[in-house]
């Protein structure tokens, strides 16, 4: 089932369903990116320690990475963004890129002096110099940045904030949806929505309703792992995924562990983005088939094996977790770019073998 999404030059095709999991294709002007697809993270125009050569070979493949209006916007700016024509000729990138609006990182970075209807004027994390940002400012920085998929300008409470203080954001980031559908955008960009609503359930698919009617590309849910038991995550998260419009692709931002994406694709998800395969790494937390590895413990003084024997990457093809363990305690600069490889390898592959097992096992769209 082929759908042509609201922008021109991009499509979603449901090629199967297992259950709420789906699996399929999100069509765009830069490249197919086959669903369920975990996004690197590269904020501030890199995925840390990463080259973009090492990004697009396999094992890791990466079919569309992430960059961060707010970031980007601070540094190294518009300025500079509009000289060199973009983010994809900035960093070398030729295949999909999605650019989060600056509203999770407004309420969660910046000094905020002052938060209205209009918009948030905050203060740089970097210099602390003074900003406004608006639905309508995060539009036009996303079209210099020229991304492929841009995000909706939205307000992220915190999970646990209460009912008015949710309903408020409910409403402002419904307004500012409204906004961003209506800022003339660079051709070639699709728009997605973002649902809030906390962990109430019915707050979610009444917020979810208002959003959808906008006729995004895509829709997302935000808001989650913002300090919410895990639990409330999955609850949510199995009560509202499959209920967004299965004609279009559901992105879940910000989250998080491979249980956390196999829930997610199991309740209906396509896409996600998380920095945790690429702070973990560096901080000395590997995944593997077997369990988290700890790379700093003493028992990998004189372990010879790899991280992962299941692994492919070259780190575990050519690397002891001896030798990685002494990279990291002389603080050597290549146990940042081996570990980081090796834990992109892993989410990649733990993504793509859900998908394999529902084109398998689940019924053809």
């Amino acid at each position: 089932m082929l759908t042509q999404l609201p922008t021109p030059g991009f499509s979603f095709e449901l090629l199967a369903t297992l259950g709420n999991a789906r699996a399929g294709i999100l069509h765009t002007p830069r490249g197919d990116i086959p669903t369920p697809v975990f996004m690197p993270v590269g904020t501030a125009g890199t995925v840390k320690a990463m080259t973009a050569d090492e990004l697009r070979a396999d094992p890791i493949d990466a079919r569309i990475i992430l960059g961060n209006t707010y970031h980007l916007y601070l540094r190294p700016g518009l300025e500079v963004m509009e000289l060199v024509g973009g983010l994809h000729k900035f960093a070398a990138w030729d295949r999909p890129i999605l650019t989060d609006s600056g509203g999770y990182q407004v309420f969660s970075l910046a000094a905020i002096n002052e938060i209205d209807d209009e918009g948030v004027t905050f203060r740089s994390h970097i210099d602390g110099s003074k900003h406004r940002l608006t639905p309508e400012v995060s539009m036009h920085i996303q079209s210099v940045l020229g991304s492929d998929i841009a995000m909706c300008f939205d307000q992220c409470p915190p999970g646990d904030a209460p009912a008015d203080v949710q309903e408020i954001a409910l409403a402002r980031t419904t307004r500012w949806a409204a906004r961003c559908r209506a800022f003339a955008r660079v051709q070639g960009q699709a728009l997605f929505g973002i649902v809030q609503g906390g962990i109430d359930t019915a707050r979610r698919l009444r917020h979810a309703g208002e959003i959808t009617k906008l006729d995004f590309d895509g829709h997302a849910l935000g808001g989650l792992a913002v300090g919410e038991s895990v639990e409330d995550t999955y609850r949510v998260l199995d009560e509202v995924a499959h209920t967004l419009p299965a004609d279009r692709p559901r992105y879940l931002m910000g989250v998080g562990t491979p249980a956390d994406l196999e829930r997610g694709i199991m309740a209906g998800i396509d896409m996600f983005d998380c920095v945790m395969p690429t702070r973990n790494a560096r901080n000395g937390y590997l995944f593997a088939a077997g369990g988290r590895v700890n790379i700093p413990n003493a028992a990998n003084r004189t372990d010879l094996g790899p991280i992962d024997p299941t692994c492919p990457c070259s780190t575990c093809r050519t690397h002891s977790r001896a030798y990685l363990r002494h990279l990291y305690q002389a603080k050597e600069i290549l146990y940042s770019r081996l570990a980081t490889l090796h834990n992109l390898t892993f989410y990649a592959r733990h993504v793509r073998a859900l998908r394999e097992r529902i084109l398998a096992e689940g019924q053809r769209a």
